[in-house]
This record gives C-alpha cells, structure tokens and sequence, in this order.
C-alpha cells in the first residue's frame, strides 16, 4: 500500500513493505500469545499498516507493543489495548460503532477493516484536521469523522450497535447508554489513574448490565472542544 498526505506542510510517501509486513506478522503473533482469540480483530491489525500513523522517524516503534506519543499530547493506543478492547465489543459486519477519541485514527481504522461503519468523534481540532486528510489517503475515507464533545456522543447519528471510549473516564456518561440500541455495547475504562475496563451491555431502556475486565491506564476522557 502506497499513499501520500500532508502533515507539518510536509508531503510524505509512505510505503508498505515485506519488511513491515513482516513485523506486523511478528505483532499479530505476540497478540495472540497474550490472549487474543478473535480472529477478526487480528486479521485487520495484520492487514493495516501501523507505521502509516507515526512519523518516518519513529516507524520502528509501530510494531512494539507500546503506545506512543502523538499530536496534542495525546497518544496511539499499544496494540494489545486496541485489539483487546476491539475484541470485547464482538465486532459484526455491518454494525454502526462510535468511537468517542479519533487521536491518530488507528483505531477507527481496525473497526473498519472489520467490517463496521464506524463514526469516531474527536475533541482535539488539530488531531481532528490531520486525521479527516490523512484517513482517506490511505483507504479509510469511508470512516465518519466528527468534531465534538466525547461526552455528548453523537445524537444526530445515534442510534449505535456499539460505542468504544479509548481515553480514561472519571464515570458512565449516561448519554452514551442513551446513544446506544437494546441489546447494544459500550466498552469504556473508568477510573482515575489506573482505569477498570468496563463492557456495558444495554439489555433493556433502563437496564444494564456490567462486566469488569481488569486494569488499564489511559489518557484522560476530557469535556469539550480543544
């Protein structure tokens, strides 16, 4: 895959070769020995090339499992988080997924991949600029991306199957249950320096039900337009 886009008033050509496919067979293999099953999900991390999301100079770090610095001091998620947390919403074909936290795209990127039409809403105007001219360039014009408030969701395109929070909350915002179908999921980390992963199924208007899936820590879930 070759594509072209414009960062920094740079002009990049980004590459994809047997030697980063190769590391990212290596990742997906590291995934998996940690407890990855869904085959889905690792299907599409293999297929997408993460070192599209750094910059050339850091490419080497796109296929460790660690997060990574981005624009407006936010960060791209290490692979086992992506995956794990794309694992626990049980992806289908077709199901309508909100992702409140674009930051570099990679995650809305891996939904897509698997088949979801993914809405992701980012509050960091910069972060939200790059990324509307960076996705299409490389295949992934089909993810719609907003400008917002993550607590708030996105009532205009609400209701969704599935809605996946990739930065820290301090609580559930009841919007995004609201936002959600019967039967739908929401996967969120609550806490404040360390964060519980939480899976939150709608089972009824006023019913839900919560599963805890162990510690994490995240950048913080923060109100408002930056």
């Amino acid at each position: 895959m070759n594509a072209t886009y414009t960062s920094k008033r740079k002009r990049k050509t980004l590459v994809d070769t047997y030697r980063h496919k190769g590391m990212r067979m290596k990742l997906v293999g590291e995934l998996r020995q940690r407890g990855i099953a869904d085959q889905d999900v690792l299907h599409a991390m293999g297929e997408i090339p993460r070192h599209f999301f750094l910059d050339k100079a850091f490419e080497e770090w796109a296929y460790k499992d660690v997060p990574f610095p981005i624009e407006s001091d936010q960060t791209i998620s290490q692979p086992y988080t992506v995956a794990f947390q794309s694992s626990l919403l049980r992806v289908k074909k077709g199901d309508k997924i909100l992702e409140v936290g674009t930051g570099s795209g990679y995650q809305a990127s891996v939904l897509a991949e698997m088949g979801a039409k993914v809405y992701s809403i980012e509050r960091q105007q910069k972060l939200y600029q790059i990324t509307t001219k960076f996705l299409p360039s490389i295949g992934y014009g089909n993810i719609r991306l907003l400008l917002g408030d993550g607590y708030m969701g996105s009532e205009r395109f609400a209701p969704f199957d599935k809605i996946l929070v990739t930065a820290g909350a301090t609580y559930v915002p009841d919007t995004l249950i609201q936002q959600l179908k019967i039967g739908g999921v929401l996967v969120i980390p609550v806490g404040d320096k360390v964060q519980k992963m939480l899976r939150i199924t709608k089972v009824s208007k006023d019913e839900v039900k919560t599963e805890n899936f162990g510690d994490f820590r995240f950048v913080p879930f923060l109100k408002g337009i930056n």
